[in-house]
């Protein structure tokens, strides 16, 4: 699904801001008929936003079921002879849609684009009425998976309630609501649907290879540009399938994020019928021994895993935070990041792209584990959440495919790996990967025993998460790097493919401090990111570092939580820890005091 982008015949018209809200009963029902009259006794919500944090309550925080979401807008009676698609950027985890009274649409998965074609369903005479319903029940045919649970409170006076509660197996908590904007795209009846392209290097020459969708008459025909950043077309095609030879092409690269516009216009005789303009970078990803290769150079991963996490607005989309980040992870000196643990947003991947840091791209297949039950080899996970993580694995590369700052897909995260029947699984799994998209690698998280896993083999090159000196013997330091060493070697010596440690850390309560370093403290957090150093500098198959996290985030209330998970090297509110400090003299050099870029 291409990103709205406006040109000379598209408008993007965004209908974000203060919707009308209201939650449904907690539970699985949902109340329909709310959908045929405007909604009453609503309260204003933002969108793009998570709900929960914005509700002032504690049923609005922690609601299980549906909420609602509404508004009026009016179309332009010149949409009337135009393509109108409705797009919504993301709705956690299931939606549906009407307008004016009528579904349009239903979606299942919380991070990914969907929508519908309103172009004969809008009133042109009066307001539209959109009504959006989401649900953030989570079950074992959904990804992530969960249980809703029912538990009943007994009283001495004899009364008794019962609460409904959403169970989950990932530690980050479960934000619902409209998380990413959602916007009209208005363009021509005949128009560009769907640009797939991949880039290869020859000697000194770049190669772009197209496929264009478009819906337009026969006889219309589509040319194509390769632009770069001074306006200049530096290649020429026609036709829906081709490729585009440049010579001496300018490189995007890690640091460096340049990027040409592939401009495909659609016309019918002399009349110009759509123009869409896709931002790509000309690159080479290969994996070669140990070595992953980035334009025929040598790549070592350094980075975070993160999560779209911030105060009052939970998962919602906001570019204020996006560049934020991407500044600090600038200063720091990262050039690189895990969309952990589900896909980010397009605004995201855009911002990676111009800034030049490189993506491994998760699906949302988190959490496929339960320490009471065999999840694989017990048939909790079966045909029907093996076919949603298909139908994810193909929103997500449809979706990112274009984008150069993608190198590698991440297929899930932490499954039970352990089990017989993961491996199965993951075998149709990265088996579908591999036919939606053959130029890059593919890998899989784990995490456990290594002398148990099933299935790291099958993958090109492996993630690992381990806490050694943390959830694995807590406050032994000294331990943290003989096991950890013992682990990649084990692993190592099973798959024979490089390793990218993506989850490693402390948490860390900022302010906290203590000599010598005791668990939580600011000390403690630096000592055993060193001790995990030691390792990956020995070991020459260790191609990146990915510290667990980039910032605090929310998560569920439980008993090993202060108000959240505190692995990161930033607070919530993106301000430094020791351990930023420590982290940007080893991938910079520059000490603390060195204020500078």
């Amino acid at each position: 699904m291409l990103y709205p982008r406006p040109s000379e015949t598209r408008q993007v018209v965004d209908l974000s801001g203060i919707w009308s809200f209201k939650l449904d009963q907690p539970g699985e029902t949902l109340s329909e008929q709310w959908a045929r009259q405007p909604l009453d006794e609503t309260e204003p919500m933002p969108v793009p936003a998570s709900y929960n944090d914005i509700c002032q309550t504690i049923a609005g925080r922690d609601h299980v079921g549906w909420a609602w979401y509404e508004r009026e807008f009016y179309a332009d009676p010149a949409w009337a002879d135009r393509h109108i698609f409705l797009r919504l950027g993301s709705v956690t985890h299931h939606a549906k849609v009407w307008l004016n009274g009528k579904l349009i649409a239903e979606h299942k998965g919380g991070y990914m684009p969907f929508g519908a074609d309103v172009s004969e369903k809008l009133i042109h005479d009066g307001p539209n009425r959109l009504a959006v319903a989401v649900s953030n029940i989570l079950d074992w045919t959904t990804l992530p998976p969960g249980e809703v649970v029912a538990r009943k409170n007994s009283y001495p006076d004899g009364r008794s309630e019962t609460h409904l509660t959403q169970s989950y197996f990932h530690d980050f908590f479960n934000y619902a609501g409209i998380h990413r904007p959602v916007r009209l795209v208005v363009s021509p009846k005949s128009h560009i649907q769907e640009i797939a392209t991949t880039t290869e290097l020859e000697a000194d020459k770049g190669l772009v290879r197209y496929e264009i969708e478009a819906e337009a008459p026969s006889d219309a025909k589509l040319s194509v540009a390769l632009v770069d950043a001074a306006g200049n077309a530096v290649a020429r095609s026609e036709g829906a399938k081709g490729a585009l030879e440049v010579a001496d092409p300018q490189l995007w690269q890690p640091g460096e994020g340049y990027l040409y516009q592939l401009e495909a216009r659609l016309s019918s005789g002399e009349k110009l019928l759509d123009v869409y303009r896709l931002p790509i970078g000309i690159r080479s990803v290969e994996l070669r021994g140990n070595e992953f290769l980035i334009n025929g150079k040598p790549f070592y991963f350094r980075g975070f895993g993160k999560h779209e996490d911030m105060d009052v607005k939970g998962k919602g989309l906001d570019d204020a935070i996006n560049v934020k980040d991407f500044n600090l992870l600038k200063w720091i000196g990262a050039n690189s990041f895990r969309t952990s643990h589900y896909p980010y947003s397009e605004e995201i991947m855009n911002l990676a792209d111009e800034m030049g840091f490189v993506v491994i791209d998760e699906s949302p297949a988190v959490g496929m584990w339960d320490k009471a039950r065999e999840v694989f080899d017990d048939g909790l996970i079966g045909d029907e959440i093996l076919q949603h993580h298909f139908d994810v694995m193909e929103e997500l590369i449809r979706r990112d495919r274009n984008h150069p700052c993608v190198v590698a897909w991440s297929v899930a995260n932490e499954t039970a790996s352990w089990e017989k029947g993961a491996r199965p699984y993951l075998e149709k799994v990265l088996q579908r990967t591999r036919e939606l998209d053959s130029t890059r690698p593919i890998t899989c998280v784990f995490h456990g025993n290594p002398k148990k896993c099933q299935a790291r083999d099958l993958f090109d090159f492996v993630c690992l998460n381990h806490y050694y000196g943390w959830y694995e013997h807590p406050g032994r330091l000294e331990v943290s790097a003989p096991m950890l060493e013992n682990c990649m070697k084990t692993v190592y010596d099973n798959c024979q493919v490089p390793i990218v440690m993506t989850e490693y850390g402390a948490d860390t309560i900022a302010g906290f401090h203590a000599d010598p370093p005791e668990m939580f403290s600011e000390e403690y957090q630096c000592a055993m990111l060193e001790e995990f150093h030691k390792v990956f500098d020995k070991l020459d198959y260790v191609i990146g570092e990915h510290v667990w996290n980039f910032a605090d985030f929310r998560t569920k209330q439980g008993i090993t939580r202060v108000m959240g998970n505190r692995k990161g090297v930033f607070t919530r509110q993106r301000q430094p820890k020791q351990a930023a400090h420590l982290l940007r003299e080893r991938w910079t050099g520059k000490k603390l005091g060195e204020w500078s870029g």
